[in-house]
């Protein structure tokens, strides 16, 4: 069985029930997620051994994160327990012409206040398939950050294939210019996810105009990351918000060898819950590649998969390779 190691920041989400607005009622729901851990949870559920390492206080709070993870599938040896609170997130779904609003309020976690030697990554990652991270990990404090650069200096080192998601939150870059981190991060990787607005904010590397996500606009994003920072191959969404509950969905894949540009079948979803989407499809993405599927195969599942995603409550994928395959086939 391929092993997948994912790096970041787990969170406590919570929602008012169903389209409510934030304390509308006396009642939220909580959740579990993160960009990375929704990644791990994604991979479990599609039969990978998934471990995630993070950071967690070690009390009751921690404790009930550990177990959601375990819950999903996904293995804990490396998660680490220390510092005070864990992040926690506010999300109001929205509903039709109401967007989603996300409110954070994550400063001083145990995750953004671990050391930056506090992770044995020659152990960690020893024997592992693939190591991923997000751009929102080194945004978190120097500690996230030069571990993440360590883990994936270390990936490269044992032959352990990397993929990055830029997944931009510019909140958490206020005042500071991401780039000179990102852009360390992502050198040489084997698979980069964005959008072409993420790869401008982040990478600095601008294709086209703001909002312009055609196949010409994809096509010179992906081939000026892969020039300028040597990545393997590069995945970018593409998003159509038509409302709060209806969404557009559809990807592309460049793969710098071919030099070919893959572009994914268009999927119109009637959206249950957006978060984890891009998430989910960077976990497919990873395991169609381990399985062997050919480039174009390949993003063909990890789209399908997260579109699957957006009809799901919660920030975790929990669908089945079957179930993908099936969808594939049906609309094949």
């Amino acid at each position: 069985m391929k092993r997948v190691v994912s790096f970041g920041e787990l969170m406590m989400r919570l929602s008012p029930p169903g389209s409510e607005r934030l304390f509308q009622s006396p009642q939220l729901r909580t959740f579990f997620g993160g960009s990375e851990a929704n990644v791990a949870a994604s991979l479990a559920h599609l039969g990978v051994r998934s471990d995630y390492v993070t950071r967690l206080p070690a009390n009751a709070v921690g404790d009930a994160a550990l177990a959601a993870l375990r819950a999903e599938g996904v293995r804990t040896n490396n998660v680490l327990r220390g510092g005070d609170r864990l992040g926690i997130y506010f999300v109001e779904s929205g509903a039709d012409l109401r967007a989603l609003r996300v409110v954070y309020d994550r400063a001083n976690s145990g995750f953004a206040t671990m050391a930056a030697d506090a992770l044995d990554w020659e152990m960690i990652l020893h024997g592992a398939d693939w190591f991923h991270v997000s751009g929102i990990t080194p945004a978190l404090g120097e500690g996230p950050s030069a571990s993440a650069l360590r883990a994936v200096e270390v990936a490269r080192h044992l032959g352990v294939r990397v993929s990055v998601d830029l997944n931009y939150r510019p909140a958490l870059w206020t005042g500071r210019d991401p780039a000179p981190v990102t852009r360390e991060l992502v050198r040489g990787c084997d698979v980069m996810v964005g959008n072409p607005g993420a790869v401008a904010a982040m990478l600095g590397v601008r294709a086209g105009e703001p909002g312009n996500e055609s196949d010409g606009v994809l096509r010179a994003a992906a081939e000026a990351v892969s020039a300028e920072l040597g990545c393997k191959a590069v995945a970018l969404t593409r998003r159509e918000v038509v409302s709060a509950s209806e969404h557009g969905w559809s990807t592309a894949l460049y793969t710098a060898a071919t030099g070919e540009l893959h572009a994914s079948r268009h999927y119109q979803v009637q959206v249950v819950d957006r978060v984890g989407g891009g998430d989910s499809f960077a976990a497919a993405l990873i395991y169609a590649t381990l399985d062997g599927r050919p480039a174009a195969q390949a993003l063909e599942f990890a789209t399908a998969a997260s579109a699957l995603k957006l009809t799901i409550p919660g920030d975790f994928n929990r669908v089945t390779v079957d179930e993908v395959d099936a969808i594939i086939n049906r609309n094949g």
